[in-house]
């Protein structure tokens, strides 16, 4: 059979657009091919499960408008489908005045982006949401909440199965190679070849490795960056109400150890980022010859370690140091102590590095031929999800001339 349209990549971007492709053209015959034998397996499953605002984003860029729309829409479907969630809110806190122009700026974006209902607030009302945290100012983003993204991701490609039954999903088929002709691509994977039309390539960790079977010419690389979490222990949990992130350094991609209420009732604090040896590498000693070889012998991964080597130092540190970890925490919950915390899971992010050593920051979708790519979708993607797949599916139908 040669498909009408094949999705590579069965992370939440991979789910949401084979959903909206397939809830706007009922009769494609779509399939979504994983090479993982799960779904939402590794940045999907493996994130803070935290529905953002889209309040640190610059207002104008794609994932202001994507995180905002997307948040609105996967809300509904959480409720629609009886995805585990909860709309708890968050507070962004300031430990020293030297962050608050940062705090200002990021409240200023929010407002820009349409976050709604974000407040400034005082040391003492912090305390009013979170009692136990200790800043001198803060914000309030009622708006900010928790998810199962696993259990969303099944549901999303539930939905999409369930609107037409020639369309299919395959689980455990890496893909080997794009082989092209005139009219149709064919996928060799793992044990089998599937036939397409057109391709829409969701491939995380592996995007540039895919998008170059595919034949872009693509100068940018995939850097891996693996977050650890501890856990509080049960005698620890009462310090932590919902949701509590620091101001974000303003000079690093990524948001800073925070501490997140999990839909399980379990209450995680992380992550930090380190370089990883092997892209989809969960443990710290993790390795694969190939992953490593080709970040260390990249320009710009090396010009990234230089213009951030204490910054990077320190996480390393951290990351095999309890010690120095529960010190970061303390900067935000300063009653914590070495017992209140426990070693948790890990997960990898994938960064989009220039030669330059500046990692590309926002959303990036690009379109060859028969193919669409995307090619960058760091946080708040997962949030993002169906407003990013449902975006795919319209430039789909009109780059692919479905309709």
């Amino acid at each position: 059979m040669v498909y009408d349209v094949a999705v590579i990549g069965g992370g939440i971007v991979g789910a949401a657009t084979f959903y909206k492709l397939q809830k706007r053209n009922p009769n494609l015959n779509i399939i979504l091919i994983e090479k993982e034998k799960k779904f939402a397996d590794h940045q999907t499953g493996n994130n803070s499960g935290v529905i953002h605002s889209g309040l640190y984003y610059t207002p104008g860029s794609l994932k202001a408008e994507n995180c905002v729309k997307g948040r609105h829409e996967l809300v509904q479907f959480a409720k629609e489908n009886k995805v585990p969630h909860d709309v708890c809110g968050k507070v962004v806190v300031a430990t020293k005045k030297s962050e608050l122009p940062f705090m200002d700026k990021i409240f200023d974006n929010g407002i820009a982006n349409g976050t709604e209902g974000i407040e400034k607030i005082n040391a003492q009302q912090i305390k009013e949401h979170e009692p136990h945290v200790q800043g001198v100012a803060g914000i309030w983003v009622p708006v900010t909440g928790i998810i199962d993204y696993r259990d969303a991701t099944e549901k999303m490609i539930a939905n999409a199965l369930g609107l037409n039954p020639q369309s299919k999903t395959v689980l455990g088929e890496e893909v080997i190679a794009i082989e092209k002709s005139d009219s149709k691509s064919t996928i060799v994977c793992s044990t089998q070849k599937f036939e397409a039309n057109h391709l829409i390539f969701c491939a995380g960790l592996q995007a540039d490795r895919l998008a170059r079977k595919d034949g872009v010419d693509l100068k940018e690389q995939v850097v891996g960056f693996r977050g650890d979490y501890y856990e509080l222990t049960e005698q620890a949990k009462y310090k932590v109400k919902n949701l509590i992130y620091p101001v974000p350094n303003p000079d690093f991609p990524f948001l800073g150890v925070h501490f997140t209420r999990m839909t399980d009732g379990e209450i995680e604090c992380g992550p930090n980022a380190v370089f990883t040896f092997k892209r989809e590498g969960y443990g710290k000693t993790d390795f694969n010859l190939r992953d490593t070889f080709d970040a260390l012998t990249y320009k710009g991964t090396w010009k990234l370690f230089f213009g951030n080597a204490k910054f990077g130092i320190n996480e390393y540190r951290r990351a095999f140091s309890k010690k120095l970890f529960l010190k970061t925490l303390q900067e935000l919950v300063p009653s914590l102590t070495m017992d209140d915390i426990r070693p948790g899971r890990s997960g990898v992010r994938a960064l989009l590095l220039g030669l330059d050593g500046d990692t590309r920051d926002d959303f990036r979708i690009e379109y060859r031929g028969n193919s669409i790519h995307v090619l960058n979708a760091p946080s708040p993607a997962a949030t993002a999800s169906l407003a990013i797949g449902g975006q795919i599916a319209e430039k789909a139908e009109i780059h692919f001339g479905l309709k």
